[in-house]
């Protein structure tokens, strides 16, 4: 079984500044991902030509099941608001997304908060700005393996240090009422050390996985509940690819559960 996370950047080359569907479906289908948590992802947005940036993952890894949450209806960095369920379906969407191979039983959605103040950032050829944080949210499945029920979550917290623990621990509090093992994928804004000290969860893997070209640091995580982990198997591949698309590496964790 392999597990993966992938910070798309709406499917955005550095290279060149463009979203291409080919790249994006090579990237994906690259990672052989079993179960995929997607963060940074657009539907109908015109920046990444309309794409249902979902479907397209799912049709890379030859999955059956996938789903995409939106945190904000518009596009960020532009004009945005909170996604609420009256934002129509062809309207500008941005979120998260699970992709998978296996049947989904049960989806839970959670809304994470933004943080209430702007808060500075440093933004490439933009220098230092106060931006406004953008609410979140973690979307979870429980899975129907060969192994038994497993459950899986991806988010993408805050980038406001202190914010971000807060909606991380918001995030395993809700993970703990679905059925172990319970893993969470995701872009999490923090190394590995300050996830583990918070959440008492396992990482599964060390990897720098930002920023791409030459990663310095851990921001993408696949962390495991420790209350029944050991269903999960023994960890025998961790992988970062370097893609075309993205200033992220993927994060790619297999398993053997035998």
């Amino acid at each position: 079984m392999r597990l993966a996370t992938f910070n798309l950047l709406h499917g955005r080359s550095l290279s060149d500044g463009t979203v291409h569907a080919d790249r994006i479906a090579a990237a994906v289908a690259d990672l052989d991902a079993d179960v995929l948590g997607l963060q940074e992802v657009d539907r109908a947005q015109p920046r990444s030509g309309l794409l249902d940036l979902t479907a397209l993952a799912a049709d890379a890894l030859g999955a059956t099941t996938h789903r995409f949450a939106a945190a904000v209806a518009g596009t960020p960095g532009e004009v945005w608001e909170p996604w609420h369920s009256g934002v129509d379906v062809a309207h500008p969407q941005y979120g998260i997304a699970l992709v998978s191979r296996y049947p989904v039983v049960r989806w839970q959605i959670t809304p994470l908060p933004a943080a209430p103040v702007r808060s500075p950032v440093y933004v490439p050829d933009g220098g230092l700005l106060l931006l406004r944080d953008e609410p979140r949210v973690l979307l979870a499945a429980v899975l129907e393996t060969p192994s038994g029920p497993l459950t899986v979550a991806t988010t993408h917290l805050s980038f406001v240090p202190g914010w971000n623990v807060r909606q991380l621990r918001h995030a395993v509090r809700a993970l703990r009422a679905l059925p172990a093992p319970r893993v969470l994928l995701g872009d999490l804004n923090m190394p590995a050390g300050p996830v583990r000290a918070f959440t008492g969860w396992k990482p599964l893997a060390r990897a720098a996985t930002f920023p791409s070209p030459s990663p310095k640091t851990q921001l993408d995580h696949v962390v495991a509940d420790p209350r029944g982990a050991a269903a999960l198997g023994r960890v025998v591949q961790v992988r970062t690819p370097h893609p075309l698309v993205s200033d992220h590496r993927p994060l790619v964790v297999g398993f053997d559960r035998r």
